[in-house]
């Protein structure tokens, strides 16, 4: 089956055309359940993940069990960067999906050898790890500077372009974990917010209502990390050619 287009992540939208085509029939398409774990601190990485609509955490867990995010991946982004650092590089962090939906997989030693021989291709995905760094040391100055009710709004903002969906199907417990604060606070400031009508909630979702409040409400981190993706992730261009959707696992 053929498709006018590429999958819809922005980071394979940017890679140049050939080393696309290298790699294209690696490419395998497949659904993602909550819960599901992609990495697992101290294993090799095997796999790298495009997302679609779903989305995965970047998590680090301590002694005592505590667990804090220090990233998200969605569907501008990619699962498993650190497969380009060396040979079969394992990570520190636990890459956990938190919203299901499908993901392109593509085993790392393919795109690894694409890397190592296309320079464009290089460029293309050490420019996403520029703007992965500059999310993770963004979140690592809000969570330290600014008060929740900023960092809760920024943080629906940032989920919601990563799914591409208005409904965040996530519970006030897991948005504690991921910002590091107890469930009741994550509850009181969202109570304001349906208030304030920039969000409606159940149990287990919010729906966003008013995108331009909460970017209102949010600190300056979502408009820094938002503009740098913008600024190093262009999709290539004068090069929109047809791609063949990926198989379907």
């Amino acid at each position: 089956m053929h498709a006018k287009h590429r999958p819809d992540n922005r980071l394979l939208a940017s890679l140049p055309q050939d080393a696309y085509e290298t790699i294209e029939s690696h490419l395998e398409r497949l659904p993602l359940a909550r819960g599901t774990v992609l990495h697992e601190p101290g294993r090799a990485i095997r796999d790298l993940y495009f997302p679609l609509d779903c989305l995965v955490s970047v998590t680090v867990t301590m002694r005592d069990g505590r667990t804090a995010e220090t990233g998200v991946v969605g569907r501008r982004e990619v699962a498993g960067i650190n497969a380009f650092m060396g040979g079969r590089e394992t990570t520190q962090t636990e890459y956990v999906v938190q919203v299901a939906g499908e993901a392109v997989r593509v085993p790392a030693d393919p795109l690894r050898e694409e890397f190592d021989r296309s320079k464009p291709l290089r460029a293309v995905l050490l420019n996403y790890t520029q703007a992965m760094f500059a999310q993770v040391t963004q979140n690592a100055a809000c969570n330290g500077l600014h008060h929740l009710e900023q960092r809760f709004a920024r943080w629906l903002l940032e989920v919601r372009d990563r799914i591409g969906s208005d409904e965040l199907r996530l519970t006030h417990e897991f948005i504690g974990e991921m910002l590091g604060v107890r469930r009741a606070g994550v509850s009181e400031v969202s109570g304001r917010f349906e208030a304030r009508g920039l969000i409606q909630q159940g149990r287990g979702w919010t729906r966003i209502l008013d995108c331009a409040g909460l970017e209102a409400a949010a600190c300056e981190c979502y408009a820094v990390v938002r503009d740098e993706y913008d600024r190093l992730l262009v999709a290539e261009r004068g090069s929109p050619a047809p791609a063949p959707n990926p198989k379907r696992g």
